[in-house]
Parts: C-alpha cells; sequence; structure tokens
C-alpha cells in the first residue's frame, strides 16, 4: 500500500496537486487529522486493493500536534507501507498575490494584522513539516503543467508515459480540419487507392487497401521519418504536463490513406507504452 502525505503552505498548490494525483490513480482525503490517518490506513490495508494508493492532505488547519504525525509516519513505515510525504511551498510575496487574485482569507488571518504576517506565521508553524518532508515542491515559478508533470516523474507508476492519452485520427480535407487537432499530418502526397476499381469501395482498414499504400518506397520512408518525430517528441509533451494529444493524419476524402496511415501509427504509440485512442471521422461519409 502507498500512502502519501500531502502538506505545506496555504497558496502553495496543495489542492492542485491533490487533484492531478487523484488522476494518477490516488484515492484523496482532504483535510485529514493526523490523530486519523493511522486508523484509515488500517482501513484500507484491508480495502482488497481498492486503497493501494491513497494521498491524504494534511494542512495547518488539522495541525493540533507536529509531534502526533511524525508519531503517525513512523508507525506507518513500522506497518511497511510505503510511506512519504510531500510538502509545497511557494515565496511569500507570490503566495500573497495568490490570495489577492482569489479574494480567499488566509486560514491563520484571524489573530493576525495582515495577510503578510499570517503567510510568515504559517511558514513558521510548518517548518518542522518542511524538515520531514521527503519531497519539496516549490511552486513560485512553475505552472499548473509543470507541477503536474513533476508529481508523474515523483510518482507515476512505470509505463503510464506520463498518464498521456494520445488521440490519432484519420480525416479528409474536403470534410475540413479537426478542430481539436494538436498535430496534422497530410499524406495526399501518396498514392491513391481510390483509382484503383477493386479498392475504391473499401477503406484503409482493410489489408488489401493497406498493402496498396505501404508497397511504395516514398510511404515506408514517410512512415520511418514520421515514427522518429513521434518517438522524440511524445516524451516531451508527456513531461511538460499534458494529458491528451489529439493527433489528425488527413488525405482527401478520409476513407483510404489516412486510414491506413492512422490505424498504422496508432500500432506504433501503443507499443511505445502509451494509451492510445483510434478514430476515423470520415471513414464512413459518402464521397
Amino acid at each position: 500500500m502507498e500512502i502519501l502525505i500531502i502538506s505545506g503552505l496555504s497558496g502553495a498548490g496543495k489542492s492542485k496537486a491533490a487533484s492531478f494525483l487523484e488522476d494518477m490513480g490516488f484515492y484523496i482525503v482532504d483535510n485529514m487529522p493526523a490523530a486519523m490517518i493511522l486508523k484509515f490506513a488500517e482501513f484500507c490495508a484491508g480495502g482488497n486493493g481498492r486503497y493501494d494508493r491513497v494521498a491524504l492532505v494534511y494542512d495547518v488547519r488539522t495541525a493540533s500536534s507536529f509531534t502526533e504525525l511524525f508519531d503517525v509516519l513512523d508507525k506507518l513505515k513500522a506497518m511497511e507501507a510505503d510511506c512519504r510525504m510531500l510538502f509545497l511551498e511557494a515565496s511569500p510575496e507570490v503566495i500573497i498575490k495568490r490570495y489577492k487574485e482569489t479574494r480567499r482569507r488566509h486560514p491563520l488571518a484571524r489573530g493576525t494584522d495582515s495577510l503578510g504576517e499570517a503567510v510568515e506565521k504559517e511558514r513558521a508553524l510548518m517548518a518542522p513539516v518542511k524538515e520531514r518532508a521527503d519531497f519539496v515542491i516549490d511552486t513560485s515559478r512553475t505552472s499548473t503543467a509543470q507541477l503536474r508533470g513533476e508529481l508523474l516523474r515523483l510518482f507515476g507508476q512505470e509505463g503510464e508515459k506520463g498518464g498521456m492519452t494520445v488521440n490519432v485520427t484519420s480525416f479528409g480535407f474536403k470534410y475540413g480540419l479537426p478542430l481539436d487537432a494538436d498535430l496534422v499530418f497530410d499524406v495526399r502526397f501518396m498514392p491513391n487507392p481510390f483509382y484503383i476499381e477493386d479498392l475504391r469501395p473499401r477503406t484503409g482498414l482493410d489489408q488489401a487497401v493497406a498493402d496498396y499504400v505501404f508497397q511504395f518506397p516514398q510511404t515506408g520512408d514517410y512512415m520511418k521519418r514520421l515514427e522518429e518525430l513521434l518517438a522524440f517528441s511524445l516524451p516531451l509533451y508527456a513531461e511538460e504536463g499534458k494529458t491528451s494529444l489529439t493527433i489528425a493524419v488527413g488525405c482527401t476524402g478520409g476513407h483510404h490513406r489516412s486510414v491506413a496511415v492512422t490505424h498504422a501509427l496508432a500500432g506504433f504509440i501503443r507499443d511505445q507504452g502509451y494509451q492510445v485512442l483510434e478514430n476515423h471521422r470520415d471513414m464512413t461519409r459518402g464521397g
């Protein structure tokens, strides 16, 4: 069982981190007091694998005693649980700016004379937790995508390829470009099966059409270069934090060449370890 404690300064991005971790398969519980963590961990251990990955958000609002939290962490590790703690922080200037933009009230605002004083008070209070953390992320200059990418690097499971889904779709230029396409490849230069009477009523998913398209040297050379480009660029998209990438492959009508190439690309990308959705937008449309 994997247990991750998410802690840190108010306004540093704990809620965003929790939502990203939820997308990665963690079961999230917000604002859990330290006294309840151990019992909850015992409950999860008996959940038949349903709660194998749990992330618990712990911040200054639920902090009664950091000693109690540290005792719980030691007991969890004694249970042979994979227990780690992530601490998120940001500079006082950035946190103050974020609070002013959202107009939220800082949890320590009551009893202090200013927002700046509340931020500094929390920083001092949470210092022992930061010292105990296994990972510290400063979000002062970190974009949302960069934060997600860092969390994937630290806590993503092997083989997830950053959790990115690649949508590969064929289309016909005569019907317009897909509006959600991130990358568009034009294969209208390839010999067209439309002009072969036996192949015209078929689609690129038929083996005879695919064999025709891929028998030409220019098709093989193009596919080799395209696969090299994707093998290089897809990991960079995943590292940047992109959750979904749409690759559109177009020919004239979206029946033959684009369908065959899309199907081959989907198989290649899947072999690279990514989640792949294959679609053929215009394959069933009339001429």
